[in-house]
């Protein structure tokens, strides 16, 4: 059997990580081009970060698009993790098969729908539509996600851990905070940031359930770019693609310190 990647797979993996990340590289470059035209390349320039404080549409529109996610990562996380517990701790009970169908729901159904089922919802319970009806709904269609990523890591998880903790006089709330938080940290992070970039990047749903006051960064970026890219576009997604990534990098070195902090546990714990 031939060992190592082949000719086949380095190149595939190259086309899909240039298929990927080189338009991305390019909205970077051009965000910095002093030409108003973004096809054509003038020389460096930091002009139309200068002239994006000025532009108050869009960093209204981010401003309220970070709110929205910030919130809908954390309440989505919580209920999320609550959801993988019961599915994963509680066996068997009734009404068992409805409320793991309703948590599992948004992640096959067309935006679209949920957008619009959302919205006659708001327009039945007569509630006026804006930044939190966007949360909301943002809310009900992340959740799923983050409940499935815990819910991966909860399935694996050793509960004899748990079990010494009660044994030795631990209560139930404190042990899930003591023991079984800091182990399926790392899946909880995971979860979060899912769901702050679902958030982040949503359209079709935020259009549905927008009001007046509560336009989101991407559907501002849709409404200008039917008439033509300009360069505080670039610079505006520049400037967020650089928010999500410190985001990442910063998930990332906590997860890997959590598995360090875990794997020493454990070696002390069987060491002594």
């Amino acid at each position: 059997m031939r060992k190592g990647l082949s000719w086949f797979n380095v190149t595939s993996i190259v086309l899909g990580f240039a298929f990927l990340y080189i338009p991305i590289v390019l909205l970077v470059i051009y965000s910095f081009n002093a030409s108003r035209l973004v096809t054509v390349w003038a020389g460096f320039s930091t002009h139309w970060y200068w002239q994006l404080l000025q532009n108050e549409q869009l960093l209204d529109a981010a401003w309220v698009t970070l709110r929205v996610a910030f919130i809908t990562a954390t309440v989505a996380t919580a209920l999320g993790t609550m959801a993988a517990i019961t599915l994963t701790r509680y066996g068997r009970f009734y009404g068992r098969t409805l409320f793991s169908g309703m948590i599992y729901a948004p992640l096959v159904m067309p935006e679209v729908i949920t957008g619009l089922s959302l919205l006659l919802l708001f327009v039945a319970v007569n509630i006026d539509r804006g930044f939190w009806t966007i949360t909301l709904a943002h809310i009900t269609f992340t959740m799923c996600f983050v409940s499935v990523v815990v819910q991966s890591r909860l399935v694996t998880f050793d509960r004899s851990l748990e079990e010494a903790a009660l044994d030795l006089g631990c209560p139930p709330l404190k042990t899930f905070f003591v023991v079984t938080l800091p182990i399926i940290l790392p899946a909880v992070i995971s979860g979060w940031m899912l769901a702050f970039t679902l958030s982040l990047d949503d359209l079709v749903i935020a259009s549905f359930t927008t009001g007046p006051g509560a336009t989101t960064l991407p559907m501002r970026i849709y409404s200008q770019v039917r008439l033509g890219v300009t360069p505080e576009i670039n610079a505006i997604c520049t400037i967020m693609i650089a928010i999500v990534t410190v985001i990442v990098i910063f998930a990332s070195v906590m997860t890997k310190r959590q598995e360090m902090e875990r794997e020493k546990a454990e070696r002390l714990a069987a060491a002594g």
